[in-house]
C-alpha cells in the first residue's frame, strides 16, 4: 500500500469512528460542548503526529489519544456548575479513579478489555477490576424513578424489567409523544429513557423537549439505530446515546451513568 493510500485509509478509519469518540467524550463530561472540544483536540493531535496511532487499530488509537488528553487535562469541571450537575460532581470525586471511564469504553463503546488497558495505560487484569468497581460504586450511589419512551411493546417491557432490577421505579411507558406528556406530567420521573421514533410518527425529541421544559432539567438517555446520524456535532445532542440492538449490559451502564451524572443534554429538531 503506497503512503497516499495508507494515510486515505486512516483517515477513513478517523471518520468513522468520530462519532463514537463525541460520544464517549460527552459521556464522560456530561456535555455535548466540552465532550466535542476533547474530540477535536483529540484529531488536531493525530494529525499533527500520526505516530501516536502506532501498535494499536486506528479506533483503539484515537481513544487512546483522547483518553490522555482528558487525564492530562485533570478531567477539568466547571467550578461555577450548580443544581444537578453540581451534585453529580459530588458524586464523581468519590469514585475511584478511571473507573467510570473504563466502564464507558467496555460497555458502551465494545472495547474487549485489553483495548480498554490499552486505552488507559493499565493491564488487562486492572481493566476488568475497574469496570466491577464501577458498576458497584454507582449502583450504590443513586436510585430513583424512570420513564419509559418506547413504542415496541417488547423493547418497552425489556427496558422495564432491566430497569427495575436495577433499583428504580418505573413511573410509566410511553407509546407516543402525547403519552409522554400525560405520564411524565402525572408522575414525575427522576430520569428519563427514550427512543427516538415513536407510533405514529410522532418524535421522541420532541417529546423529551416538552417535558424538560414543562418539568424542569432530568438525565435523559435516547435509544436508536441509526447513533451516528445523532452525533455530527452540528446540532444540539444527547450526551447518553444506546445503539439498537443495546444489550442489557450497555442499558445498565448508560442508566446508572446518565443517573449518576445527572445529564440534562437533550436534542432540538
Amino acid at each position: 500500500m503506497t503512503d497516499a493510500s495508507a494515510s486515505t485509509d486512516i483517515s477513513d478509519q478517523l471518520g468513522e469512528a468520530l462519532p463514537y469518540l463525541r460520544r464517549f467524550a460527552r459521556a464522560m463530561t456530561g456535555s455535548q460542548d466540552s465532550g466535542d472540544r476533547f474530540a477535536a483536540a483529540s484529531l488536531e493531535a493525530i494529525l499533527a503526529d500520526r505516530s501516536v496511532l502506532d501498535g494499536v487499530s486506528v479506533k483503539t488509537g484515537v481513544f487512546r489519544v483522547l483518553y490522555r488528553i482528558w487525564s492530562s487535562a485533570g478531567a477539568p469541571v466547571d467550578m461555577e456548575e450548580s443544581g444537578l450537575r453540581a451534585q453529580a460532581q459530588k458524586h464523581m470525586s468519590r469514585l475511584t479513579d478511571n473507573s467510570r471511564e473504563a466502564l464507558l469504553l467496555h460497555t458502551i463503546e465494545g472495547f474487549n478489555f485489553g483495548e480498554v488497558a490499552e486505552i488507559i495505560g493499565i493491564t488487562q487484569d486492572e481493566a476488568e477490576e475497574l469496570v466491577k468497581i464501577a458498576r458497584r460504586e454507582m449502583a450504590d450511589a443513586v436510585s430513583g424513578s424512570v420513564m419509559i419512551i418506547e413504542d415496541e411493546a417488547i423493547i418497552a417491557m425489556d427496558l422495564e424489567s432491566i430497569v427495575t432490577d436495577m433499583g428504580h421505579r418505573v413511573t410509566g411507558v410511553a407509546r407516543t409523544r402525547a403519552e409522554a406528556n400525560e405520564i411524565g406530567t402525572a408522575d414525575v420521573p427522576d430520569m428519563i429513557l427514550a427512543d427516538i421514533q415513536l407510533a405514529d410518527n410522532s418524535s421522541g425529541i420532541d417529546a423529551i423537549n416538552d417535558l424538560i421544559g414543562r418539568l424542569g432539567d432530568r438525565p435523559v438517555i435516547f435509544i436508536t439505530a441509526f447513533p451516528e446520524r445523532l452525533l455530527t456535532g452540528e446540532k444540539h445532542e444527547p450526551a447518553f446515546l444506546i445503539s439498537k440492538p443495546y444489550t442489557e449490559e450497555q442499558v445498565i451502564s448508560a442508566v446508572s451513568q446518565a443517573m449518576f451524572f445527572s445529564s440534562t443534554e437533550t436534542l432540538r429538531a
